[in-house]
């Protein structure tokens, strides 16, 4: 996860109907029906664990391969339809040349209309926010900043390629997004989430089939967690943010998804948009306790012990309505 822009918005934004799961009266007061279909956010933990376990997954390394080689035989021990890898090579801003492996995975391939959900599995080189500087030149664990992502997607994929959707739904897991310039120098936007700029170079999608809007989850795990409306989300998929911030909402979670506007990140939703794909960030971005990122935002605190089933969850279950609250083809 990258360099975040702080904005003060005075503006409220205010959220709007629209679908995800029911809800019903009891006493005059609203209350969210138990979904029919259930996020296990355990199960997304122990997907997040076993990323880590395999070491910090800077791009070129041997822990990197062996986690992307488990993330493709999960999405195929799952069931999910198609699962193939996108290779290729991104020249890093400090000359580093990085082996790009992009993973993706679609349930129902043959419809026309798409949905996708994106995260990165990779981590970052650096301990950019620690104070000792030896420790600040080794790479970290990326539990929340990397693994969370992925670990909600994989749990996802089991669960629909079971109950499936009406709807087509492409799962991408994205490298080398955390390989970029934090120095605040000049501007170094393309220097980050290269493994997402190498995919919309290469763009896989027909003018039919082209996914009608994205989804990108990334530091979802991370204790105290509240996703706030990121601001390019709202600026490039504005509608997208209001159904799942509403899906949260009826789905008891708005205490995860306060309806305010968070900071403006670079991420890979940007670059996905911009390739013509409306895309929002679900992203810790706006903690209550910090301001901005949390507090073990690139550093070596971005481990297992500050991984929270909550959050999982939260983000898990909504994602989850939304996605099966879609209709199909016409």
């Amino acid at each position: 996860m990258q360099t975040i822009i702080k904005l003060t918005l005075a503006a409220a934004v205010i959220l709007t109907s629209c679908s995800g799961v029911a809800s019903k009266k009891e006493n005059n007061v609203t209350v969210p029906e138990e979904p029919t279909v259930k996020f296990n956010a355990d199960s997304a933990y122990s997907f997040i664990k076993k990323q880590v376990d395999f070491g910090p997954r800077v791009p070129g390394s041997d822990s990197h391969a062996r986690c992307a080689d488990y993330l493709i035989d999960e999405l195929k021990r799952h069931g999910i339809d198609t699962v193939y890898t996108q290779t290729g090579q991104m020249t890093a801003f400090n000359g580093d040349i990085l082996p790009i492996k992009n993973i993706i995975g679609s349930i129902n391939p043959e419809k026309n209309e798409r949905v996708l959900i994106a995260a990165h599995y990779d981590t970052r080189p650096w301990a950019d926010n620690e104070s000792d500087e030896e420790k600040s030149r080794q790479p970290i664990d990326g539990a929340n900043d990397g693994a969370s992502g992925a670990g909600v997607i994989l749990e996802l994929a089991r669960i629909l390629a079971v109950n499936r959707p009406e709807i087509g739904v492409d799962f991408l897991l994205v490298d080398a997004e955390d390989y970029g310039n934090s120095s605040g120098v000049g501007s170094h936007e393309d220097s980050w989430c290269l493994g997402t700029q190498y995919w919309c170079k290469n763009d896989i999608y027909t003018s039919q089939n082209r996914p009608k809007y994205g989804i990108v989850l990334d530091m979802v795990g991370g204790r105290d967690a509240r996703f706030h409306r990121e601001y390019y989300s709202v600026r490039n998929a504005a509608k997208t943010v209001d159904k799942v911030w509403g899906a949260a909402a009826r789905a008891g979670f708005s205490s995860y998804f306060p309806n305010q506007i968070g900071g403006a990140l670079i991420d890979d939703h940007l670059f996905i948009s911009r390739n013509g794909i409306p895309c929002i960030d679900i992203v810790e971005c706006n903690n209550a306790r910090t301001g901005s990122f949390p507090a073990t935002w690139h550093t070596h605190q971005d481990n297992m012990s500050n991984i929270d089933t909550a959050p999982l969850r939260a983000v898990g279950q909504t994602v989850l309505n939304v996605l099966l609250s879609e209709k199909g083809d016409k």
